[in-house]
Formats: structure tokens, C-alpha cells, sequence
């Protein structure tokens, strides 16, 4: 055990009410508190190490009397009981002497051994609890437990309530993802939060519209891709049957025909020059003839498949996204016929607020959440940093690339943005994943001892890498919960002890 758990381990030589509490009663307040306002008071113990955590409580320590211990050890790599295995403890007496020792071989209950150690000799003790688990081998040290002459020379339970949220090691355990951990010192870079969307990246999305009036060929759409499947840039994705007499139509018909003459036109040429019949130059000419002919066509689909259709052409290659188009229907020129993206590279579009301008550069690190999921995504880099104010929203325009080989960011999901200053913020930090918004305001729960929590309003700074600081609420060397921490503030909304109490 380290000398920092040492000074973590919360020694609480309570009230009877207060460590009785914990372990719960079905009597009403005003009668515990007359039952018990005559009887020694006990105690309850609240330890951490690296691998075990340990909530003892017990009886007043009286010379003579079986003192039961309830000792719950909770193994923290997985936050589950302790199954099996020998628990000693060993209380050294400060006077010198023997020492007092009790040894349990398995416990009563998944997690809780009662050891009843007999003391014959008043005085101050130190505890030593061994742990010998497949789960975990620790030493737990608990200095300074008082052992009385007789129950009349021990302190008196005052017969007070204690305060704080029940939430039982019976409960935690069975909790699933319940985690604690504790709050550390640390440096994180500044950040604000701002609103962001993601969008697709220039040259990765195409809107594919009806580039002449006409009908969609039925047997073309049976073999269309359908929304998402992946195609390729210049794919054919539908054919067109021109409607006759339509002005788009004939343009069509009329960049087909400029097209066939000037193939005719070149292969003559080039066939002149073969025998120096005429100057390269006129070759030339023809080349750039051709080239006008095939780009005029190219607007129009990029030219005929089979006699009388124009093929629909893909743009880009990507995904499928939207299709809007039916066997036999009748379009007209610039309808829209299919959305094609490739999400494997998006854009996240940041609204930065103005008072937060001055702070972003084009170094600036993000990362964000999308609505719907706590995942952390990080940008790559940034594409860009508006230099001018928008007027209506007080914000300027960062846009940044984020790979997306995955698929899982869907081009228009709105994200909560983080984005990192220059600055350099120091103080407590706690795991993000221990803050809870309730009501709009920032919470978390701190395990104040084994069985007691409190939930603590926050002021919140700085977040990197999953941790955030906490300027006011939290104290370094506290116990935050910080998974299932719902369902603590759950049990914050009750003020009745759970039904099946300690199974001690």
C-alpha cells in the first residue's frame, strides 16, 4: 500500500446512528435515535488501495465482548465482491504486547467477512488487514482504533441521523459499469464548447440531376444502384430516353451530330497528314474541334450508350445516399435523380463565437461528440478559419477535416464541439464520464465513505482527452463516482433504506 493511500484512507470513528445508518433499519428515525441514545457508539472505516477498497464497520471495541466486524472488500480492477479467499486481521497493540488476531477463510457473503476478534487488554490498536484473494492480494493498514474497559467508559451513541445518499456496497455491486475514481491534480489545454454539423468534403458529394427532358429507361433503373451501395466515378447510374420535340432534346441530338463530324473531321485529317497531304496544323485544329465536341456532349451525361438513351453519370465515386427516380417516369432537364457522398472523409463545420475568435488558430486542436453518442472523435486538421464575423450569429466560420473510415458520422448530425486554446489551465481534474447535467448545471457524486455520497454542484473548466477541470465542487484525493453515476442520483431521490438491507 502507498503512503498516498495512506493518507486517502478516510478513518471515521462515527456516531452508532451514522455507521448504522448505512447498513440500514426499518425503524423510524425518532425511535432509533431513543433505542440507541444509551449504547457505545461504533465506528465505520472507508479505505482505498490501488487494487481493493475496503468499508469496515463495527461495534464499540469493548475488553471481553466479541467485537462482529462487517469488512467488505470490493475488488476495484472490475468493482465486483471479493468471492473467496482468507482475509486476517492482525491489531497491533500500540502498548506492546501480543497481538489481538482473527482470520477468516471465506466470506459470509460475496464481499463481506465478519471476523469477531476478542480483546483482553484496553488501549490503542493499529489494524493490518490481509487480503489473500484470486481476485486480490493487498494490506490494508487502519491506525488508532480504541478498545474500552467496559462499555460504560465508551463514548455514547448521540443518536443522530447521518446525512448523505444510502447507496449500499450490496447495491454498487450489483449495479452494472458502477465505477469510482479519484479526483487528481493536472494541466489541461483550455477550452470553450461551440455548436458544430458535419458536412461532406469538397469533391465528395454530388447531387446527380436529368441533364436533358426525358424518360427514365425502365431496364436501366432495375440495375441502378440503390442506396447504399458503393459506385465509381463515371459509373452509369440510369439512362434517359430524350423526349422528342423538347428543346433540351434537340441540343442533344444537335452536340450528337457536332460530335460525329468532328471524329469524321479529325480521322480525315490525321489520315491527310499521313501522306503530307496537309500541315500538322490542321490535325491540330481537328484535335480541338473534337475535344469542344465531346465536352458539349459530356453535359448532356456523357454521351449515348445504346441508340436513343443518354446515360446518367456519377461524378464522383462514393455511396449511394438518396435515389429519386422511377421506371418510365418523365423528368425534365436538372431534376434531381441521386445523391452520391464519400463519407470516409467529412468536414465538421464549427460556429466559433466571437469572444472566443482571438483564441483559435489553425493549430487549434478539436474534438467532439455527435448527438446521439458519447464517443469522442478527433479532428485531423484544420481546412479552414474565417477572418470575418458573421453579423446575425456573432460567430466565425472553422471548418476541419475528420477521417471516417468507419462510417459512423452521418453527414448533417449536429455535434457538441470542444476546442482547445492556447492556454494552459491547472487545478482538479475528474473523468468526464463523472459529470452529470441535471437541469442544465454540471454534478457529480463523491463517494464520501463507503456507503455515503454526496452530490456536489460544479464549476467546470478546461477538457482534454476524457478528463475535465473542476474549479469549484471537488476536492484532489475525493472519490468520484464515475460510471452508473444515474443510478446513485436515482438513489438521491429516496430517503428509504432498499429492501433487502446488508446481507451481514
Amino acid at each position: 500500500m502507498t503512503a498516498r493511500s495512506f493518507s486517502l484512507a478516510l478513518v471515521a470513528i462515527s456516531v452508532a446512528a451514522a455507521g448504522l445508518a448505512a447498513c440500514g433499519t426499518s425503524n423510524p428515525e425518532s425511535d432509533s435515535a431513543a433505542a440507541s441514545a444509551d449504547e457505545p457508539a461504533g465506528g465505520a472505516i472507508t479505505q482505498w488501495t490501488d487494487s481493493t477498497e475496503l468499508f469496515m464497520e463495527h461495534p464499540a471495541l469493548i475488553v471481553g465482548a466479541p467485537d462482529k466486524f462487517a469488512v467488505h472488500l470490493t475488488d476495484l480492477t472490475d468493482f465486483a465482491p471479493l468471492r473467496s479467499g482468507r482475509v486476517t486481521l492482525t491489531f497491533m497493540p500500540r502498548s506492546g504486547g501480543a497481538p489481538v488476531v482473527a482470520v477468516q477463510d471465506a466470506p459470509r457473503a460475496p464481499g463481506i467477512y465478519g471476523p469477531s476478534p476478542t480483546f483482553t487488554t484496553a488501549g490503542v490498536y493499529d489494524l493490518v488487514i490481509r487480503v489473500e484473494s484470486p481476485q486480490a492480494r493487498d494490506s490494508l493498514y487502519v491506525p488508532g482504533l480504541t478498545v474500552y474497559a467496559s462499555a460504560a467508559a465508551a463514548p455514547r451513541d448521540s443518536g443522530g441521523v447521518g446525512s448523505g445518499i444510502s447507496f449500499l456496497k450490496e447495491q454498487a455491486w450489483k449495479t452494472p459499469g458502477f465505477r469510482t475514481a479519484f479526483a487528481t491534480e493536472g494541466t489541461l489545454a483550455g477550452t470553450f464548447e461551440a455548436p458544430g454539423v458535419i458536412e461532406p468534403a469538397a469533391g465528395r458529394f454530388a447531387q446527380v440531376s436529368a441533364p436533358i427532358a426525358g424518360l427514365v429507361d425502365a431496364a436501366s433503373v432495375a440495375n441502378a444502384p440503390a442506396p447504399g451501395v458503393r459506385v465509381s466515378r463515371g459509373q452509369t447510374l440510369a439512362l434517359l430516353a430524350p423526349s422528342i420535340g423538347e428543346a433540351g432534346s434537340a441540343a442533344y441530338a444537335e452536340a450528337r451530330a457536332r460530335l460525329r463530324e468532328a471524329e469524321d473531321e479529325h480521322a480525315r485529317a490525321v489520315r491527310l497528314y499521313a501522306v503530307e497531304a496537309v500541315p500538322q496544323r490542321r490535325v491540330h485544329e481537328a484535335e480541338s474541334r473534337l475535344g469542344a465536341a465531346r465536352e458539349a456532349l459530356a453535359g448532356y451525361g456523357g454521351g449515348e450508350l445504346s441508340a436513343g438513351r443518354v446515360a446518367v453519370r456519377s461524378p464522383v465515386a462514393g455511396v449511394i445516399a438518396d435515389r429519386r427516380v422511377t421506371p418510365g417516369s418523365r423528368v425534365e432537364a436538372g431534376t434531381l435523380l441521386f445523391t452520391v457522398v464519400d463519407a470516409s472523409v467529412v468536414w465538421l463545420r464549427v460556429n466559433v463565437p466571437a469572444a472566443q475568435a482571438a483564441n483559435v488558430s489553425r493549430t487549434a486542436g478539436v474534438e467532439f461528440r455527435v448527438e446521439g453518442s458519447e464517443r469522442i472523435y478527433v479532428a485531423r486538421r484544420v481546412v479552414s478559419l474565417g477572418s470575418v464575423i458573421d453579423s446575425l450569429s456573432r460567430s466565425v466560420p472553422l471548418l476541419l477535416e475528420v477521417s471516417n473510415g468507419d462510417g459512423t458520422l452521418k453527414v448533417g448530425a449536429a455535434a457538441r464541439v470542444l476546442v482547445r486554446t492556447g492556454q494552459r489551465e491547472t487545478g482538479v481534474t475528474v473523468p468526464s464520464s463523472a459529470i452529470l447535467d441535471e437541469d442544465g448545471r454540471p454534478v457529480a457524486y463523491v463517494q464520501a465513505e463507503g456507503e455515503t455520497f454526496e452530490k456536489r454542484l460544479l464549476t467546470l473548466g478546461a477538457r482534454q482527452g476524457g478528463r475535465v477541470l473542476v474549479r469549484d465542487g471537488i476536492r484532489a484525493g475525493e472519490r468520484v463516482v464515475t460510471g452508473a453515476a444515474y443510478q446513485v442520483r436515482l438513489a438521491s431521490l429516496s430517503t428509504a433504506v432498499p429492501a433487502h438491507g446488508h446481507e451481514h
